[in-house]
């Protein structure tokens, strides 16, 4: 969208630089900026490189915010930052990790209770920041004397909180994501236990502290939707007294408005609605005791007809395909005086014989219910005059024996057959000697055909095979 000619655009632009540190820069020169160029800032006694993070008429709110004056005391951005700017300002930033670490040893060796944490040098060179953090006051005269003689800039010591120090060195917290600090919090509010407390959360130090040794400040996120909600759940400063006797309050839950009360030498947890609990403290008030702490449920209204032959049954399926053994058919009745039904011969159907068995029954005859089986008994020790097989045993008389047979007498051989009268051959026997029958009777010898001359290699010739 383009702006409008007489519009004029807000000359104050945000500048970010290391460790999320921001400032205010006029514009006087009206460059034409975006967002993220590199742009050389005016400082006290030099210059320094720095990216634009906000400008528009966003700065002026965020100026606001800040208790920022717009004033002489901002400012100038002296223009765009060009190669040689940047190549200046890549070899400065290498030599801040090897001044940290031997600043630490100047730190030691003075025996300072203090903890350095980040170093940052100007883009001129002309200055380096210390940044540190103690629980006490430090007398560094002597540490800013020796840093100097070393470093031949010029040094001057911050003290951060450890909040600002956690936002400074970064790092991923319990959540799973950038620590909030180093990212886009830049004003950090004061933390207290009992936004613990009202959020219902165990006040386990290790769990609500961050990686700065404080109290996280995610717990003040929530805080006022929290507040909103308890507005809506009564306080309970006493037990409520019922029949059973008095139900302590053991656990709340605040956004579903429901409450647990336990008995004393009881370990089961009753939930109970807010209205209910306002109820019962007001009976309460009056010097009437409840029954008891819920009210009966009604019964839920039966589900719809049709929406239960929509979803169906699942289990209709499986007593479908459970039982696949085929039933025995069962014999017609037949007339009387009727002959019984044949067979019908060779590989016809069944079907046949029903529409045969069908054609013969006369019209009046009624077909006969079919009567249910009775149940499998096992029958092996019963009789059929119904007596019981073992109890027969044992009381039936022993069977006479029968007296010993005579052994048979040994059969004579059997004689060989006198062998047949000379009988012409069969023709099948002819057919199996090679020979041919002539209606006479007589043998005629078999023509054999010419056998074709051999035009292949002999035996011996042919090479051997070989597998591809």
């Amino acid at each position: 969208m383009e702006l409008p000619t007489s519009f004029e655009e807000f000359d104050i632009i945000e500048v970010r630089f290391k460790g999320g540190r921001k400032d205010f820069f006029r514009n006087i020169n009206r460059i034409d900026l975006t967002t993220g160029d590199a742009v050389v800032v005016d400082v006290p006694n030099g210059h320094h490189i720095g990216f634009v993070s906000l400008k528009g008429e966003l700065v002026r709110l965020q100026m606001l915010k800040k208790k920022v004056d717009n004033n002489e005391e901002i400012r100038t951005i002296y223009r765009i930052a060009n190669e040689r700017d940047m190549e200046k300002f890549n070899e400065v930033r290498d030599l801040e990790s090897g001044t940290m670490y031997r600043s630490r040893e100047i730190v030691q060796g003075l025996g300072l209770k203090m903890k350095l944490s980040d170093v940052e040098y100007q883009a001129d060179k002309s200055k380096a920041t210390f940044f540190y953090s103690a629980d006490d006051r430090v007398d560094f005269r002597d540490l800013i004397k020796k840093l100097a003689e070393e470093f031949k800039v010029r040094i001057e010591m911050r003290q951060i909180s450890l909040r600002h120090e956690a936002g400074r060195l970064g790092g991923i917290g319990s959540c799973g994501r950038e620590l909030c600090c180093s990212t886009w919090l830049t004003d950090f509010k004061s933390v207290s236990t009992t936004a613990a407390r009202y959020q219902n959360l165990s006040l386990n130090p290790s769990k609500l502290s961050g990686q700065c040794g404080r109290l996280k400040c995610c717990l003040n996120y929530e805080l006022e939707t929290y507040m909103e909600a308890l507005k809506d759940i009564p306080t309970v400063n006493r037990p409520l007294q019922t029949q059973q006797g008095d139900a302590m309050l053991q656990k709340t839950d605040i956004f579903k408005k429901m409450m647990w009360f336990g008995y004393k030498g009881d370990n089961n947890w009753y939930p109970v609605p807010v209205e209910r609990v306002q109820e019962i403290q007001a009976l309460n008030a009056k010097g009437v005791v409840v029954e008891t702490l819920t009210l009966e449920v009604k019964e839920e209204s039966k589900q719809n007809e049709f929406v239960a032959q929509v979803e169906g049954n699942l289990e209709r399926l499986d007593d479908k395909f459970k039982n696949k053994k085929k039933k025995k058919k069962k014999n017609k009745p037949r007339p009387e005086g009727s002959a019984p039904q044949q067979q019908p011969a060779g590989n016809a159907p069944a079907k046949a014989a029903a529409t045969n068995d069908a054609e013969t029954r006369p019209a009046n005859q009624e077909q006969r219910p079919n009567r249910p089986k009775a149940p499998f008994k096992n029958n092996n020790n019963r009789r059929r005059d119904g007596r019981d097989n073992r109890e027969f045993k044992e009381n039936r008389e022993p069977r006479e024996q029968r007296p010993e047979r005579e052994p048979r007498a040994e059969r004579e051989p059997r004689q060989p057959r006198e062998s047949a009268p000379n009988r012409p051959p069969r023709p099948e026997q002819q057919a199996g000697t090679g020979q041919q029958a002539s209606p006479t009777g007589e043998q005629q010898p078999k023509k054999q055909k010419p056998r074709k001359p051999f035009r292949g290699k002999k035996p011996d010739q042919q090479k051997p095979r070989t597998d591809a």
